[in-house]
């Protein structure tokens, strides 16, 4: 299989094609098939362009970071959230589609964060930088359950993290199939239902 990046709707600059193509590197090979030459080939660039653009692999992995929280942060959309006068239901719909989502048109994204997540327990600035990219959903996250009369918002936004987590995981690297989309809402549904008493 080659690698592709993910086909941008314009042209991409040469650092998003670079962290694109990083991305579809660790989906495909794994954190050992990451390189920078590995990059440049893949990408159809001049040997060295990659490391030019980001000179250690620290800093490819920074670069790639930040680019994988662009593209979730469209996966997910959280931004679309219905008003939380439209009760647990709508909050439980928007939140199961942008789950389903992620396990149905994204998959290389879902197991390149795995491979990155995994990398950044080896390596302290990493884990930095991983978790301040990471910080922007959990803070909208506790934010939803805020407004949907959350008691205990940083434990509920934790358990709802922990529960899409694993059903990715389960699906991405795990032998579960997908879920359809009415069963994860039906889930998210209960799960919300019991934190908030709805």
């Amino acid at each position: 299989m080659s690698v592709r990046p993910a086909p941008p709707s314009t042209s991409p600059s040469r650092a998003d094609l670079v962290a694109d193509t990083a991305l579809a590197l660790l989906a495909e090979r794994g954190m050992r098939g990451l390189t920078h030459r590995a990059v440049d080939e893949a990408a159809g660039l001049p040997q060295g362009s990659t490391s030019n653009l980001a000179r250690t692999r620290q800093a490819l992995l920074d670069l790639t970071v930040r680019r994988l929280a662009e593209r979730e942060a469209r996966v997910l959309a959280l931004e679309e959230t219905p008003d939380p006068s439209g009760g647990l239901d709508a909050l439980a719909g928007a939140l199961a589609r942008s789950v389903h989502r992620s396990l149905t048109g994204h998959r290389d994204l879902v197991v390149a964060r795995y491979e990155l997540a995994l990398e950044a327990t080896r390596r302290p600035e990493l884990r930095a930088f991983y978790d301040a990219t990471g910080a922007v959903f959990r803070d909208r996250l506790t934010a939803m359950v805020t407004a949907a009369g959350s008691t205990d918002p940083a434990r509920h936004a934790l358990s709802l993290v922990a529960w899409a987590e694993g059903l990715m995981f389960s699906c991405v690297a795990g032998s579960f199939a997908t879920p359809s989309p009415k069963d994860v809402r039906t889930s998210l549904r209960e799960l919300l239902g019991g934190m908030l008493g709805g």
